[in-house]
């Protein structure tokens, strides 16, 4: 795990959008570039979409080369693709675009470690979230997926398992009840913008 940022590093807003009754976009807004987008985006909810639970772990660990570090070091993590700026012709786009492609295929493999524990620990917090939930619903929603939150909680290191202890579970299962909160009240065409990498 990477506690440091490195010189490349970007601040960055992250823009969770509803597009429709089942589906949603991330922007990614990096000061001096072109956004970057990843329309649709995988793994919608009504009430925690896969990449805002991503967000909340990797902040809330400090994982600094997972998805939205490795964005913020000018990567791609294999999903966002960067969006023409105004007045960029095709040209400059496309040879923009492989050059993020380039870079992103470096810091997948340099991620993969930072990456592998966002996984194991999202659908941990996932399964605990749920199942502490006041809402019988919500409860029930998380017996199927103890089995994957065991088996992703079997796979941590043992460093992974000492960060991801009870505090840290608590703290970021606070979080999932605060943007969850914000996310379910969005209509179709509101977005929740959230910022890397201080989380808030």
């Amino acid at each position: 795990m990477s506690l440091t940022r490195t010189k490349q590093s970007a601040e960055l807003k992250i823009q969770f959008r509803r597009t429709g009754e089942r589906r949603y976009a991330v922007t990614i807004h990096r000061s001096g570039q072109a956004p970057m987008e990843m329309n649709p985006a995988p793994g919608f909810d009504p009430l925690m979409p896969h990449d805002l639970l991503h967000f909340i772990v990797e902040s809330e660990l400090g994982l600094r080369h997972g998805i939205f570090g490795q964005i913020a070091e000018g990567g791609t993590a294999g999903t966002f693709i960067s969006m023409a700026a105004a007045g960029e012709s095709n040209r400059e786009v496309g040879r923009s675009r492989r050059r993020a492609n380039r870079r992103g295929d470096k810091l997948l493999r340099e991620g993969r470690d930072d990456s592998a524990q966002s996984e194991h620990a999202t659908y941990v917090c996932l399964q605990e979230w749920l199942a502490r939930s006041a809402d019988p619903a919500r409860r029930k929603l998380a017996q199927p997926l103890a089995w994957n939150a065991n088996q992703s909680g079997s796979q941590q290191t043992a460093e992974e398992a000492k960060v991801l202890n009870d505090s840290m579970v608590n703290r970021i299962c606070a979080r999932m009840d605060e943007l969850s909160a914000q996310w379910s009240a969005l209509a179709v065409g509101e977005s929740l913008t959230v910022h890397w990498p201080n989380g808030r």
